[in-house]
């Protein structure tokens, strides 16, 4: 199996800035494409970043100059700066990975159970 553990959510005031990391682990051969993805009270879930696994990367266009995604392959981990961040920033960020599992040779998204992020003076 594979788990994805997010960390990093919080309170913060408007124009301040969070960072948050999603760790995968468990039977990983590789990870195709990493991405955040946010859900606000009465929305639906929305992309916010992605990046492949070489590093391309991809923003929605309300995040594109403050929000940052990045990624450590040799740690299977992702990462997402956000700067100048907005009341209506404010969801709950879940990670995703494209993952080829070990043993099997399938290939799976995989979701993390969610990061709280609250903009908020």
């Amino acid at each position: 199996q594979v788990q994805l553990v997010e960390s990093g959510g919080g309170l913060v005031q408007p124009g301040g800035s969070l960072s948050l990391t999603c760790a995968a682990s468990g039977s990983i051969l590789s990870i195709n494409s990493m991405a955040w993805y946010r859900q606000a009270p009465g929305k639906e879930r929305e992309l916010v970043a992605s990046i492949t696994r070489g590093g391309i990367t991809n923003y929605a266009d309300s995040v594109k100059g403050r929000f940052t995604i990045s990624r450590d392959n040799a740690k299977n981990t992702v990462y997402l700066k956000m700067n100048s961040l907005k009341p209506e920033d404010t969801a709950a960020y879940y990670c995703k990975a494209n993952v080829i599992r070990a043993g099997l040779y399938s290939v799976m998204d995989f979701w993390g159970k969610g990061a709280l992020v609250t903009v908020s003076s």
